[in-house]
């Protein structure tokens, strides 16, 4: 049995947690594979710096290695340490080298907001070691996870990845060794191309998919997916079970558990897959995989997704002009900008976007020439509410009954997307007001 275990920056973030983490991984029976994610603060770090350019190479350097030797010095013995220092160096001189590299090249910000991954992994295995099973650090390099797609954005090649890994990880794992590997990047023509921020969840998925893996397991700080965010909703509780089309709605429309592109990878072959918090190993997590489990209510989860804003594009032409929509979202997507929602009518289409990138799109917008949009209108600071439950197209007068709830609770309704999806409904409303909607919601059909 191979299980691949994903560990997340916080599961990563100190010296005690990565002991935490050591234990957590020997105990698991089966072959394991370990993706691991920059120790907490890393990735923010380095992001500081390639914003900033002027930054002392040096000074970048020095507080970069102060943070991972002062928990290395409280996990290692004398021993342990000296080899640790070893191969830690030899990856420091290579970070150190990647900051001295073309700013101006396009895959720069790849290359230096991967570098953390290549330490926190070290570490984890360094430990494994220390505690006297056979360990290997592998970079996405060395294991050989390929990648393709446009810088900050990549996306792993699955039969690349797979054939790369028959051959350089599932020999480590005849032979009695637990690999841990980098998430949060893959490798394209020689050169780091990251997965986006909070991408080593999807990094540990294709790891799950290249090996064909018997459990995937996602190890953060929570106990899995709840039934509402527990910051908003004080009674919310854990979910036992999901499919995959529930958890890739929830990640992908605000819950914060999983990465949206999880889903896919192990999805495609099957994979079951946990979310279990390292804090709190004893529990049991929640489970997603192919089976329905039926809810108990109308409604299992409620989601959010905040500080989004409504882009509305008006032309007579639209009707009559299919292509001028292809035209409009084209210019949106050569900004990599994404598009929660689109609602369209006879002169009218309306995008759901963050509110960060409308006046991105409102300049990609004005380039159209010769009248063809006659006017564009924003409403800025909306949320995405995202009900799941089971076959909500299937019930008859369950959006009625979830808009009446959103009615009591006093709340309209900017814009509505139903038929997407066979388990989720999602509409939008007022930013301020989405507190109150999520727990109308909740008490009226989950609580």
């Amino acid at each position: 049995m191979i299980t691949v275990m994903k560990f997340g920056g916080t599961s990563v973030g100190s010296a005690e947690a990565m002991q935490r983490v050591a234990n957590i991984i020997i105990n698991t029976k089966g072959d394991k594979v370990v993706v691991a994610s920059a120790m907490s603060g890393i990735t923010n770090f380095l992001v500081g710096v390639v914003d900033d350019p002027t930054r002392d190479i040096d000074e970048v350097v020095r507080q970069f290695a102060e943070k991972h030797l002062m928990a290395a010095e409280q996990m290692f013995d004398e021993k342990t340490m000296s080899e640790f220092k070893v191969e830690f160096n030899k990856r420091l001189e290579s970070f150190k080298e990647a900051l001295k590299s073309d700013p101006n090249d396009a895959y720069y910000k790849d290359l230096i907001t991967s570098q953390g991954e290549r330490f926190s992994t070290l570490m984890i295995s360094f430990y494994l070691r220390k505690l006297g099973y056979k360990s290997e650090a592998l970079t996405a390099e060395t294991a050989g996870i390929a990648a393709i797609g446009l810088p900050l954005s990549g996306s792993a090649d699955l039969v690349a990845t797979a054939n790369g890994m028959t051959m350089k990880v599932r020999p480590l794992l005849y032979k009695g060794i637990i690999p841990v590997i980098t998430g949060f990047y893959g490798i394209k023509d020689g050169a780091p191309l990251t997965f986006g921020r909070g991408g080593s969840d999807y990094s540990a998925a294709v790891v799950a998919n290249a090996l064909d893996a018997d459990m995937l397991e996602i190890w953060t700080d929570v106990d899995g997916f709840m039934t509402a965010d527990p910051r908003i909703i004080k009674d919310a509780i854990k979910i036992e079970e999901m499919t995959f089309g529930e958890a890739a709605e929830l990640a992908y429309f605000g819950a914060k558990v999983l990465h949206p592109r999880t889903i896919e990878p192990v999805r495609l072959k099957h994979i079951p897959l946990k979310v279990r918090n390292s804090f709190r190993p004893e529990e049991p997590g929640t489970l997603i995989h192919t089976l329905r489990k039926k809810g108990k209510g109308l409604l299992k989860s409620v989601a959010t997704k905040n500080d989004l804003a409504i882009v509305t594009v008006s032309s007579a032409e639209i009707a009559y002009r299919p292509e001028l929509v292809s035209m409009i979202i084209g210019k949106i997507a050569e900004e990599n900008i994404i598009i929660y929602s689109i609602s369209t009518s006879l002169s009218t289409i309306a995008m759901l976007i963050s509110n960060d990138e409308v006046s991105t799109i409102i300049r990609r917008l004005n380039e159209f020439s010769g009248g063809i949009i006659e006017r564009i209108d924003v409403k800025n600071n909306v949320s995405l509410v995202c009900c799941v439950g089971d076959d909500l197209l299937s019930k008859c007068g369950v959006t009625g009954d979830i808009f009446t709830a959103v009615k009591e609770a006093g709340v309209n309704v900017e814009m509505i997307s139903e038929g997407a999806s066979e388990v989720s409904l999602n509409f939008v409303v007022p930013m301020g007001m989405v507190m109150d909607v999520v727990a109308a919601l909740h008490a009226r059909y989950i609580g």
